[in-house]
């Protein structure tokens, strides 16, 4: 399968661009449109795990096209979508992101740090506990693991899947409880991410198991 034909197995790099690109300067969303080249440019040249060479930055493009089809159109969120793995995967830092703080405060919630120093799953649960405690961070990562466990058998072993659902079902499930409890003007989001997960997660137990 040839680069362009892996990209339109997925959404198109170009059309997704387009769009958020529109729906930025229509909104008024200031902070979007310095983020979204800015990913771009900082992902130039990665690419998604697995054999089909998807480009990387299909991955945040549909993060932010997601949330935009969910209502969610609030600037600092879908700018912070667009920018969550660059501190992680790029070697860029929160506070030199230019834009402004809450967008930096979002990514910087949203990148993990491993500590030596601490036992993996301490370090796991501090990370989080801090995605828990704010609403951006809290709405991006579960958008996030939506669109990652919906694409993880692109790239992952069945090893690796189950690893990753058990995760998803200790630390980011839970995340869906903590939106609807104190942020449940996002239930109908909760609701429907809920939904995509478990309906792929508890799909792809049933193949593993019987497969």
């Amino acid at each position: 399968m040839s680069v362009e034909q892996s990209q339109e197995r997925y959404f198109s790099e170009k059309q997704m661009y387009a769009y958020l690109e529109q729906r930025a300067k229509e909104d008024g969303m200031g902070q979007t449109e310095t983020a979204l080249p800015l990913s771009r440019r900082l992902h130039e040249g990665q690419f998604r795990k697995g054999t089909e060479q998807v480009p990387y930055i299909i991955h945040p493009l549909t993060l932010a096209c997601h949330a935009l089809a969910l209502g969610l159109n609030e600037d600092a969120l879908v700018a912070a979508l667009l920018l969550h793995d660059v501190c992680e995967d790029c070697g860029a830092e929160p506070e030199d992101l230019p834009v402004n703080e809450t967008v930096r405060e979002t990514v910087r919630r949203l990148t993990y740090r491993r500590r030596e120093e601490m036992p993996l799953e301490e370090n796991k649960k501090m990370y989080f506990d801090g995605i828990a405690a704010d609403r951006l961070a809290c709405v991006a990562k579960v958008i996030d693991r939506c669109n990652n466990i919906s694409t993880m058998t692109f790239g992952f072993s069945e090893k690796k899947m189950s690893i990753y659902i058990r995760e998803t079902e200790r630390y980011v499930m839970p995340l869906l409880e903590v939106i609807r409890k104190k942020w449940p003007e996002h239930g109908g989001v909760a609701f429907l991410i809920e939904y995509q997960m478990k309906s792929v997660m508890e799909s792809l137990k049933n193949i593993m198991q019987n497969g």
